[in-house]
């Protein structure tokens, strides 16, 4: 072998290592990134709940929009809904139970099953949602771009 020969396979060989740790990091998203999707969607309710319009910006994209009401909603008309029914003396309860985050790159998505509450003046119902967002990820974190909730059909 010459000399030539021998520097190149080197170079190859690191080259290829370099790709194949890049790659790994890539499709392995950390724990905390996991951990950082499921709290943005716990956020988008808690600001939901107490109607704190800056703090439910601040977690949702500046393009966010969702399946929910029984069409296609922004996120200022998501606020106005809940502000509505607020008005209408309805109360909320929102939780995230059993999340499964999915992270590709910049992206992820999460499902999980809503159960929660709504109150008014006559009672308290239970109720689940079956639910699900994706996110991407923006200076270090995670919005929410698109939100779908259906809502799980009572028991007779």
């Amino acid at each position: 072998m010459t000399k030539h020969y021998t520097l190149l396979m080197t170079a190859a060989l690191l080259l290829t290592a370099t790709i194949s740790a890049s790659a790994s990091d890539q499709s392995t998203p950390s724990s905390n990134d996991e951990v950082q999707v499921t709290e943005a969607v716990r956020t988008m309710f808690a600001a939901l709940s107490s109607e704190n319009i800056p703090k439910l910006r601040a977690v949702i994209a500046p393009d966010f929009y969702a399946f929910e009401a029984g069409g296609r909603i922004t996120g200022d008309a998501l606020i106005d809904l809940i502000k509505k029914a607020h008005e209408a003396g309805k109360t909320y309860v929102w939780t995230v139970n059993e999340p499964e985050v999915h992270i590709d790159g910049s992206v992820a998505w999460v499902t999980y099953i809503n159960r929660g509450s709504i109150k008014d003046a006559s009672e308290t119902k239970e109720v689940s949602w079956l639910e699900s967002a994706v996110l991407r990820k923006e200076k270090d974190n995670w919005r929410i771009q698109f939100f779908h909730s259906t809502r799980v059909p009572e028991k007779k």
